[in-house]
């Protein structure tokens, strides 16, 4: 029976300029009930050796756990009274555009939302008597015998166990305290019951891990007498009994539900569809408590807003959407594409990841769609696209502590090779001409260059929507004549040569001068991306359609790193790793895993690839260090999940508009790079001046001269500093553009080079401890109440350097924070004025060329940073 259906909108024109907003399954609440014969009223347990769950029965029961150094501080606990665990099944529908997805529940057939809990057992070491006591059990659930081998797994575990369930309402009854009196609960669809197992195991000194997976669902509960239970859920036991008796056969997969298949946009609308033919639940939901005042920040790089109480936050990877809201532009990019214009939710790199102002913080492991609803002012609901779900709960008493705590298993990037953080990278296009003729201008204003990053290295092409460049990579040897003796002749001044590429492949039949098909020699070899013919699956893209390389088959990585090796064959010493967020749902992957699932994973396999290149490279130079110790790769990325931080090696946030809008321009820049360091992204930074530029007869999005300036500045306190001509180069102020945009980018980038001291201390520190160089105040100043309602305003570098930005049109002076917390006074660097007082705005002048910055009196970076701009004759 199917459940899921793809609806394709590559090619729909004309659509509603204001999308509604995706139906989803509705919060889902439920009763808690427990067997008192085998539930104590109160109790404490043990998990590993540094933390304990305690249940208690008061107002109806609840479990909470603690770490042994804080007893009297949860860091997790559930609703007294209320179901934690949750579970249904919904017919699902997925529509894609271009990159562009949206996840929608179009009915719901069956919603189990009350809980029992039969048993709370402690775990010492495998017995094989337990599974006799529990035949139930989904083989290989608990992995209790591989655990017992495992050097790693810390005893004793916590196994909670017992029934979801639904039942309809007749009458009116009442409840307390986990004791019902002949009520008969009303849910979604027959009534229902399943078994559930949460399983929670100390990972490491300061994470908890938790399973939660769910058995069949026993659709003859629903022919029996209504489960009153009566006392402490006698009647409610005795029904259970019975089922037991049967000995249904449960069974768990990590991948999706096999109940999901897919049918195209063609297709009939699905009939009413009988539960009972399903085999799985598909969504299953965990609950549990939060305060009203709590505020949660992280999940990936979110680009509108830092804490995200009161909102549903989907979890999957795919375009950020042009303008995300911000109007016109949304109105004119939903009407022309399907829902192109994205929302606030829309993002390249999210994480099912989160710290809240409490200091409490909790991750997903796996790839599957989520969902984490914060409407309610009590509760977090947690809602998965499947039948189980794995995770960890995270212990510190600081923010800085989960970022450590969170990055140390997630993984944290490489120290950044010196060159990228040493100058300005000069984003720029045209050819070997062009290049020399900029690098000559650069010269007499005597700005620090690191290298020249040339996206357009493998040709141009005229198509419908303008310049395009060939998706096919190598060298244009027209377009840059003499290739490798201009990258010879920059690298004699230690100016690098960066690129661009991308894990899609573009037909190239047309291309005169090409030297190689890559996308034919790729289809020939096997490793694209399948449709469900077994084609290649071709995926439009604006102009033209591509193939994308299949990132499961074992022949791809080999195959992709031999191009790179030519690249760098050539001199090429870092690049662009470009896209990754557009895996279509209903691809055929070599794999054979679920599409869905893959799509979330793409990303970090797409940056896989390219580090193991980086790091194969470095170990074939062992010993040759002596030749040019400058010599390191470096690639860039935009789209990630999770697991990113361990693979890529630095980040960018994709394509801003020119525009000085809130959520998709300069502003929301500002909001992406911090929001992605709470979550683990140390290195990022964004596009100077912003990318997407639009001209329409009534809509126009040109970047101004200020805008850019204003960005240069914004820019030069980031960790790469890097200008890009955007997508349409003559319709935007580029930084050669006249005496002024050159003079401020040579400034800048003197003034980005003048704090390189103190990058490289913030680099080491990101690959040792996974803290990010630019940082929200909330990081080290979270008592401090003013600081949870900042969002893009202003920011920290390390801790050290404080950063309030101009990112208005026309404003000259900013209202600057001075956090509380600590006794420091903070100096303006232009004027050399002190501010005392802590926890008081002040209105700070900011002209064009002298942004607000701040650092600490008399600490050692704020002095050597004051000492190096009078050096560089910037101050």
């Amino acid at each position: 029976m199917t459940t899921l259906k793809i609806t394709k909108k590559h090619h729909k024109h004309f659509n509603n300029p204001f999308p509604s907003t995706p139906a989803s399954l509705p919060l889902i609440q439920g009763n808690l009930l427990f067997n008192s014969q085998t539930v104590p009223s109160h109790q404490h347990f043990s998990i590993g050796k540094d933390f304990q769950l305690s249940w208690s029965s008061n107002n109806g029961g609840s479990l909470s756990i603690y770490h042994q150094s804080q007893p009297k501080r949860a860091i997790w606990s559930t609703i007294p009274g209320q179901a934690f665990v949750s579970a249904a099944l919904a017919e699902t529908e997925v529509e894609e555009s271009r990159g562009s997805f949206v996840v929608k529940d179009r009915k719901l057939h069956l919603v189990c939302h009350h809980q029992t809990i039969l048993d709370i057992r402690v775990i010492d070491q495998f017995d094989h008597s337990l599974e006799a006591q529990d035949q139930d059990s989904p083989s290989g659930f608990l992995d209790l015998d591989q655990k017992t081998d495992s050097k790693g797994t810390q005893f004793p575990m916590v196994l909670v166990t017992g029934w979801v369930f639904n039942m309809r309402r007749k009458k009116k009854h009442s409840h307390k305290y986990g004791t019902l009196e002949n009520a008969q609960f009303e849910g979604k669809g027959p009534s229902t019951c399943a078994r559930y197992w949460v399983l929670f195991e100390q990972k490491n000194s300061n994470q908890i891990g938790f399973q939660v997976k769910l058995g069949q669902p026993n659709f003859e509960f629903r022919t029996k007498a209504s489960p009153a239970a009566s006392g402490r859920y006698k009647g409610f036991r005795r029904r259970l009994g019975q089922f037991q008796k049967r000995r249904l056969r449960w069974f768990w997969s990590s991948a999706r539900p096999r109940g999901f298949g897919f049918v195209s946009s063609s297709e009939e609308e699905l009939e009413e569809l009988k539960a009972e033919e399903f085999k799985e639940f598909n969504r299953v939901c965990l609950t549990y408590s939060s305060e009203e005042n709590e505020r949660f920040y992280g999940f990936g790089e979110q680009f509108s807003h830092m804490d995200f109480k009161g909102k549903r936050v989907p979890i999957l990877v795919q375009e950020q959407g042009i303008g995300r809201g911000d109007q016109p532009i949304t109105f004119a990019a939903n009407l022309i594409s399907y829902r192109a214009g994205g929302d606030w939710s829309t993002t390249y790199a999210p994480s099912p990841f989160y710290m809240t102002s409490k200091m409490r913080s909790l991750y997903l492991e796996g790839y599957d769609y989520s969902i984490f609803d914060l409407t309610k002012q009590d509760r977090v609901q947690i809602q998965i696209h499947g039948n189980s779900v794995e995770g960890r709960i995270l212990h510190g008493t600081s923010p800085s502590e989960l970022i450590e705590c969170f990055t140390e298993t997630i993984g944290r990037p490489p120290k950044l090779p010196d060159w990228i953080i040493s100058g300005a990278v000069v984003g720029m296009q045209g050819g070997t001409e062009s290049v020399r003729h900029i690098w000559n201008e650069l010269k007499t204003y005597n700005a620090p260059i690191s290298a020249f990053w040339l996206q357009d290295w493998v040709g141009q092409r005229e198509t419908l929507v303008g310049s395009q460049l060939w998706w096919n990579w190598e060298v244009d040897s027209i377009r840059y004549t003499g290739w490798q003796q201009l990258i010879k002749d920059l690298s004699v001044q230690h100016i690098k040569v960066m690129t661009y590429c991308n894990p899609c492949l573009a037909p190239c039949h047309e291309k005169p001068n090409r030297r190689r098909n890559l996308f034919e020699e790729a289809k020939k070899l096997d490793i694209l991306v399948k449709d469900k013919l077994g084609e290649p699956y071709m995926v439009p893209n604006t102009a033209f359609d591509v193939g994308m390389l299949d990132l499961t088959h074992p022949d791809t990585a080999s195959w992709f790193k031999q191009n790179l090796q030519e690249m760098v064959d050539d001199g090429v010493r870092g690049w662009m790793a470009d896209f990754g967020e557009g895996l279509p749902v209903d691809a055929t992957l070599y794999s054979g895993e679920d599409p869905i699932s893959a799509h979330n994973k793409y990303p970090e396999l797409w940056a896989q690839i390219n580090r193991e290149f980086v790091d194969e490279w470095k170990a074939n130079r062992v010993g040759k260090e002596e030749e040019d110790p400058e010599e390191a790769l470096v690639f860039f990325m935009r789209a990630g999940f999770r697991d990113s931080p361990k693979w890529g090696m630095l980040f960018w946030e994709g394509d801003q508009m020119v525009s000085w809008q809130t959520h998709d321009g300069i502003k929301s820049a500002v909001v992406g790079l911090l929001s992605s360091g709470i979550s683990g992204y140390a290195f990022n930074h964004s596009d100077i001046g912003g990318y997407c530029a639009v001209n329409l007869p009534f809509i126009n999005y040109r970047r101004s001269e200020e805008l850019f300036l204003r960005w240069m500045e914004l820019n030069a306190f980031t960790t790469v500093f890097r200008t890009h001509e955007g997508n349409k180069p003559s319709c935007n102020s580029q930084f050669y553009s006249n005496d002024r945009t050159l003079f401020h980018f040579a400034r800048f980038a003197k003034i980005y080079k003048a704090w390189k001291f103190y990058r490289v201390q913030l680099v080491q520190e990101a690959a040792q401890k996974g803290l990010p160089v630019c940082r929200h105040l909330f990081l080290h100043y979270p008592d401090d109440e003013h600081v949870h309602s900042l969002s893009y305003h202003q920011f920290l570098v390390g801790t050290e350097i404080l950063v309030v930005p101009v990112l208005d049109k026309g404003k000259n002076n900013v209202k600057a924070y001075f956090p509380t917390g600590e006794s420091c006074t903070w100096q303006h660097i232009w004027t050399g004025k002190h501010f005392r007082r802590q926890g008081v705005e002040a209105t700070v002048e900011a002209p064009i060329g002298c942004p607000a910055v701040f650092v600490k009196t008399g600490s050692i970076v704020g002095e050597t940073f004051l000492k190096n701009l009078i050096d560089l004759k910037v101050l």
